[in-house]
C-alpha cells in the first residue's frame, strides 16, 4: 500500500491556490520552525462569504497538501462556516494521512481559523475566543 493517497499526491505536486494576497480581508500564520511547517493562509472576505483565499506553507509535502485542500474546501463558503473546517475533514478529504503526517491536518485547521480571527479583529467582530484555541500537539515542536 503506497504511503500517500493519489489525492494528497495531487495536492502536493499540483498545490492549488498558492500565493501571496496583498489585499486579504485576513491572513493567519501557524507553525513552527523545531517542527518544520510552517503556514500562512489569506481569505478574501465579501459579504461574509470567503471569495478567495491562498496559501504559502514551507514544509513538508503533507503540509503543502493539506493547506492546498483546506483552501479548496472554504472557498466560496460563508466565514462561519470555513470556521468548523477541522483537520479530520481535511483528512478526509484527501482520502489519508499517515498517522505522523495527521499535525499537518491539524495545521492547516489552525491556520484558517488563524485568517478569520484575524478578519473579525480587523473589522472589529466579536468571537469567541475558545474557537480559536491552537491544538496543534506536534511532539516536535515541544523540544
Amino acid at each position: 500500500m503506497a504511503l500517500y493517497s493519489e489525492k494528497v499526491m495531487d495536492h502536493f505536486q499540483n498545490p492549488r491556490n498558492v500565493g501571496k494576497m496583498d489585499d486579504a480581508s485576513g491572513v493567519g500564520e501557524v507553525g513552527n520552525a523545531k517542527c518544520g511547517d510552517i503556514m500562512k493562509m489569506y481569505i478574501k472576505v465579501e459579504d461574509g462569504i470567503i471569495v478567495d483565499c491562498k496559501f504559502n506553507t514551507f514544509g513538508c509535502g503533507s503540509a503543502i497538501a493539506t493547506s492546498s485542500m483546506a483552501t479548496e474546501l472554504i472557498k466560496g463558503k460563508p466565514i462561519e462556516e470555513a470556521l468548523e473546517l477541522s483537520n479530520q475533514a481535511v483528512v478526509e478529504a484527501l482520502d489519508g494521512l499517515p498517522t505522523h503526517k495527521i499535525h499537518c491536518s491539524v495545521l492547516a485547521e489552525e491556520a484558517v481559523k488563524a485568517a478569520v480571527k484575524d478578519y473579525y479583529d480587523k473589522n472589529g467582530i466579536e468571537y469567541d475566543k475558545e474557537k480559536f484555541a491552537q491544538t496543534h500537539d506536534c511532539d516536535h515542536c515541544a523540544e
